[in-house]
C-alpha cells in the first residue's frame, strides 16, 4: 500500500510534454519503493539470449530483480492473449518480433501509453505517437560465414548460395518458423527468381529450428556458410563469424518493439526498464552497432540503419500485419524445404512462465 502510495504522490510535473522528465536514478528509487520486481516477456530463440541485456540493467541498478523470459515471439504473443482473456497478467514488458500485435493490443487497450525520455529522438517509424510502443533495438539478417572455412573467398552475396562450391556446406533457419526468416527468403525469391530458390534447395541445407542456429552450426565448423542468422558489421576481422550484406542485394533490418501492458504488475519497474533500454547510454552499445536513436551515430561508420535501402525496414511491418500473406508464404517455402522439424530452442515454457 506504501508503495502504491508513493506512486501516487509523483506529481504531474514530473512527466512535462508527454515525456518523462524523472532521471533514471529517481525511476530507480521509485522502482525500489515498489517492491523492485520486474517480469520481461522477451522474443528469441534460446534462454539464455537476454543474459547480457539482464547483465547490464543489474550493472545499472543492482537492488533490482529482474527476469527475463525467452521465447519464441510467436509463442509469447499467445501467451499473452490468454493471460489478457484471464484477467491475470504476468509480465511488466513485452519485447517481441510480432509487430503487427502491438497495433492490436494498442486498440484493445492492453497497453500503456507512456514516453520515456529520449522518445522523440526514437526514429519516427520506431515509436507509437501516444507512446504505446517504441522499439528498443535494432534486429537485422542476412547471411554469415566461417572465415576459416571459406579460403579468403566468401559468398560476395546471397546470389551467390546456389554455387556448386557451397552444396552441402550451408546451414539456415527455417523459413517456415521464424516470420522474419521467411521475409528473408521472400526477398531473395523476389531479388533472384523462383529458379534460384529451386537450386538453393537442391544443395542440400542443413535446417534447424532458432535463428541463432546457422551461427552456432558455423562456429561448431559444421557449417560454412549460414543464412537467417543476425550479427554486426562490426565485428572484428578475426572473428570466427562474419556476418555480412552486399550492395544492391536484400537484407532486413527491423526494430523490435517493446510495450509496457497496463495491467503490468510493476509498472514502476516497467518504466525504468523502457528509459534505460532507450537511453543514451544504453543506445551507445548496441551490439550491431545500430541504434533506435536519431542522435546516436552508429558505431563503425555504418549510416542508420533506415538510411539503407537494400534492408527493407519499412516493408517487414507491413509484411507482418498481413497474415494470410505470411501464410501463403510460408506455406510456399514449406513445399520447397520442407516442414519444421525438432523442439523448440527455447524449450517449451507452457502458459505461465514467470508466474
Amino acid at each position: 500500500m506504501a508503495a502504491d502510495h508513493a506512486l501516487a504522490a509523483t506529481p504531474a510535473a514530473a512527466v512535462r510534454g508527454g515525456a518523462e522528465t524523472r532521471s533514471l536514478d529517481e525511476l530507480y528509487q521509485e522502482a525500489l519503493a515498489e517492491g523492485g520486481n520486474l517480469v520481461v516477456y522477451a522474443g528469441g530463440d534460446t534462454p539464455t539470449q537476454q543474459d547480457n541485456n539482464r547483465k547490464g540493467f543489474l550493472a545499472r541498478f543492482p537492488k533490482m530483480n529482474i527476469s527475463i523470459i525467452v521465447d519464441y515471439s510467436k509463442y509469447h504473443d499467445v501467451r499473452l492473449d490468454r493471460q489478457f482473456a484471464a484477467h491475470s497478467v504476468i509480465p511488466d514488458v513485452v519485447q517481441l518480433q510480432t509487430l503487427q500485435d502491438f497495433g492490436r493490443w494498442k486498440k484493445e487497450g492492453r497497453l500503456l501509453n507512456y514516453k520515456p525520455a529520449g522518445f522523440s529522438k526514437v526514429q519516427d517509424s520506431l515509436r507509437d505517437p501516444d507512446g504505446a510502443w517504441m522499439a528498443i533495438g535494432i534486429i537485422a539478417f542476412s547471411y554469415l560465414y566461417d572465415p576459416s572455412a571459406v579460403d579468403g573467398k566468401p559468398p560476395a552475396s546471397p546470389k551467390e548460395l546456389t554455387n556448386p562450391e557451397w552444396r552441402g556446406r550451408i546451414a539456415s533457419s527455417y523459413p517456415s518458423d521464424d516470420d522474419a526468416v521467411l521475409f528473408l527468403y521472400k526477398l531473395y525469391a523476389e531479388t533472384y527468381g523462383w529458379d534460384w530458390i529451386q537450386k538453393l534447395a537442391d544443395q542440400g541445407l542443413q535446417f534447424a529450428r532458432g535463428t541463432h542456429s546457422p551461427g552456432l552450426a558455423i562456429s561448431q565448423h559444421q557449417k560454412a556458410v549460414g543464412v537467417g542468422g543476425s550479427g554486426s558489421l562490426t565485428t572484428p576481422a578475426n572473428a570466427p563469424v562474419k556476418w555480412a550484406i552486399a550492395d544492391g542485394h536484400p537484407f532486413l533490418a527491423w526494430g523490435q518493439r517493446a510495450a509496457i501492458l497496463k495491467d503490468a504488475p510493476h509498472k514502476a519497474a516497467a518504466k525504468l526498464y523502457m528509459n534505460w533500454q532507450i537511453s543514451e547510454e544504453n543506445q551507445r552499445k548496441a551490439y550491431n552497432g545500430w541504434s533506435v536513436r536519431t542522435d546516436v551515430q552508429p558505431q563503425g561508420g555504418l549510416k542508420p540503419v533506415w538510411d539503407y535501402a537494400n534492408s527493407h525496414f519499412a516493408e517487414f511491418p507491413r509484411f507482418m500485419e498481413d497474415r494470410a500473406l505470411v501464410e501463403r508464404w510460408r506455406q510456399t517455402f514449406a513445399i520447397y524445404f520442407g516442414e519444421v522439424k525438432g523442439e523448440p530452442s527455447p524449450g517449451w515454457l507452457g502458459q505461465r512462465p514467470g508466474a
